[in-house]
């Protein structure tokens, strides 16, 4: 016992309370450290709502994007716990480490851009189902990318894609690294001829909106889970096996078989009532089209804020009891938690001669993270893949959809047009055409 109390101090204090020990704790002390059920100070000072001590973390700078042994950040735990302002507060502190961490990476970024090739690489997106008769609605997309310097546009037919709901169009990502940080990422629709700055500080309204949002609607947590993942060589043939190599595209491609890749979707709604169920759905079509009206209902013009929850009854266990404990303890709102987890057999194709390196996807994908299925590729080939660059992988998007995409065109390119980057004069500006943005 005595191991354990002098292991998390932080912990401790904060489970009791005490200010003035964590206080002094702060200048020695990791914040982030994690207790044996994975939570860190902070995640224990929301869920008991400890204030005092959420304001001295959030000051000494805490991370609100790490998560526990269930896989929840202390912001998901806020909205459980329904104090309005603790969430407003933990958003808004998660939006500036969000913000310098970007900063921190961005010299390195445009430094990589600058130092590669001009090139223009094409890729296709197929999504699938083992569902019956859904791959037959899904949609496919043909993505360009041309790259010059520290400019990268991206041209893509799938605005959004969201369950069983998704937006075409024909939309452009255009980059440009050497401009300002808030005049270096647009989003083009090119069919009505509009663009978006994504910008990268929102108003105090907008964020009001999203803590609105976020109170009346699922705490979902999605991810891939890569703890027992194995990768082994694909075989061909009936009678005389063989490692399975095929032409893709151009390039000469090694198969290799995934196994023990899960996907796992969590959703909580403790914090939601009768009412909230039932607008959650029609609210959720609303995002899904794209609406650029307000979702924040109004009286007199002025938006009519969301209050807080009664706080959840007080937690009865002792430091000691919630330490030893052999399981992670309850703490906060009674639990109203689904779970979806499925693993995928998926294959990846690997070519050892590809002219482009993962490092340097990976640089051009950081650039166009907004869009969640570029997002979702950076984050399979973040992972530890065979040797070769992946010509062709199956990413699971959703419990139920897959999407597989293949490099089916590269080269490199001395002579591309400055045109393709800037926005053409014709266009004009629609902040609100791509809400999610």
């Amino acid at each position: 016992m005595a191991d354990h109390l002098s292991s998390f101090p932080l912990q401790e204090c904060v489970y009791r309370n005490d200010i003035r020990q964590l206080s002094s704790l702060l200048r020695t002390s990791d914040i982030n450290q994690k207790d044996k059920h994975g939570n860190t100070a902070l995640h224990l000072a929301v869920m008991l709502g400890h204030k005092e001590c959420i304001h001295l973390l959030l000051a000494h700078n805490a991370q609100v994007k790490v998560k526990n042994g269930l896989g929840w950040n202390p912001l998901a735990e806020a909205i459980s716990y329904g104090d309005r302002q603790t969430i407003l507060l933990l958003l808004r502190k998660l939006k500036q480490q969000s913000k310098e961490q970007l900063e921190e990476r961005r010299p390195k970024l445009i430094q990589a851009l600058k130092q590669m090739g001009d090139f223009y690489l094409q890729l296709k997106w197929d999504f699938q189902s083992w569902v019956p008769l859904v791959s037959r609605i899904l949609p496919s997309d043909i993505c360009r990318i041309h790259k010059k310097g520290s400019k990268i546009r991206v041209d893509t037919t799938l605005v959004d894609f969201t369950d069983m709901h998704w937006e075409r169009g024909d939309i452009s990502i255009v980059f440009n690294g050497d401009a300002e940080r808030q005049q270096s990422l647009f989003i083009l629709d090119n069919k009505q001829k509009v663009f978006q700055q994504i910008r990268y500080q929102e108003s105090e309204s907008e964020i009001e909106d999203e803590v609105d949002i976020l109170m009346s609607n699922d705490i979902v947590a999605v991810q891939m889970s890569t703890r027992f993942i194995t990768f082994n060589r694909a075989q061909t043939g009936f009678f005389f096996r063989a490692d399975k190599t095929e032409m893709v595209g151009p390039y000469h491609a090694e198969f290799f078989s995934i196994g023990g890749l899960v996907f796992e979707s969590r959703k909580r709604r403790e914090h939601l009532t009768q009412e909230d169920l039932k607008k959650n759905k029609a609210l959720m079509e609303t995002l899904t089209k794209g609406s650029s009206s307000s979702l924040t209902e109004t009286s007199n013009s002025e938006p009519i804020r969301r209050g807080s929850l009664p706080p959840p009854v007080k937690n009865s266990l002792s430091w000691n009891d919630y330490i030893n404990s052999s399981h992670q303890p309850h703490l906060g709102r009674l639990l109203a938690c689904k779970d979806v987890s499925k693993t995928f057999r998926a294959t990846v194709a690997m070519c050892q001669d590809f002219p482009l390196s993962k490092a340097m996807l990976l640089d051009v994908l950081e650039v166009v993270a907004p869009v969640k299925h570029f997002s979702k590729l950076r984050e399979f080939v973040e992972m530890k893949l065979p040797p070769g660059f992946p010509v062709k992988v199956d990413i699971p998007i959703l419990p139920t959809i897959t999407t597989r995409v293949s490099f089916q065109d590269f080269e490199f390119r001395d002579s591309l047009s400055d045109m393709l980057f800037q926005i053409p004069k014709d266009y004009t500006e629609n902040p609100g055409r791509f809400p999610d943005l």
